[in-house]
């Protein structure tokens, strides 16, 4: 691939990235205000906008990735990587929809599972005012039968938020 295609390419997945940032945060800042209660609408909860943002964040990096795929052969260092990379993604994408539905299936209206890319951390966000240390038990059993973690590096948080 010629230098001036390559520099056209990166160019527009610039373009495309700063556009995107844009659209991202005029749709966040329309969805943030709140309204009162009595006006028929809620105020956007944590659990719904956490899920928009890491869908729009994913959906960034899914394209910057694509970018490097298509900009790069297949017998190069950086292709191997970005396909290694995008492989991962879904992994961890796939693993987060299967514990969510799983600690859904425990009697909770809302969660949020947020497994690292980069480190062993596990964060998980459910609706819930407390949490007992039976529900706790249950939860890192799901850990242990899904993705094999026995003693990592896993917080369960209790966001209470009006469903």
């Amino acid at each position: 691939m010629s230098n001036t295609k390559k520099i056209v390419l990166m160019s527009t997945l610039v373009l495309l990235l700063a556009v995107t940032a844009v659209f991202n945060f005029v749709l966040a800042g329309a969805g943030s205000t709140s309204v009162n209660a009595s006006d028929g609408a809620a105020e956007v909860n944590f659990f719904t906008s956490h899920r928009a943002e890491r869908s729009t964040t994913r959906s960034e990096e899914f394209v910057q990735l694509d970018g490097i795929i298509s900009a790069y052969a297949k017998d190069t260092e950086e292709y191997a990587e970005a396909v290694a990379a995008k492989q991962k993604m879904v992994s961890i994408m796939e693993d987060e929809l299967v514990i969510e539905t799983m600690i859904r299936a425990l009697g909770f209206s809302d969660v949020v599972v947020a497994i690292g890319s980069d480190s062993d951390n596990i964060n998980i966000f459910i609706n819930s005012s407390e949490l007992n240390a039976d529900t706790v038990m249950k939860i890192f059993s799901i850990f242990e039968e899904e993705k094999g973690i026995r003693n990592g590096n896993v917080i369960i948080m209790p966001i209470y938020a009006e469903s």
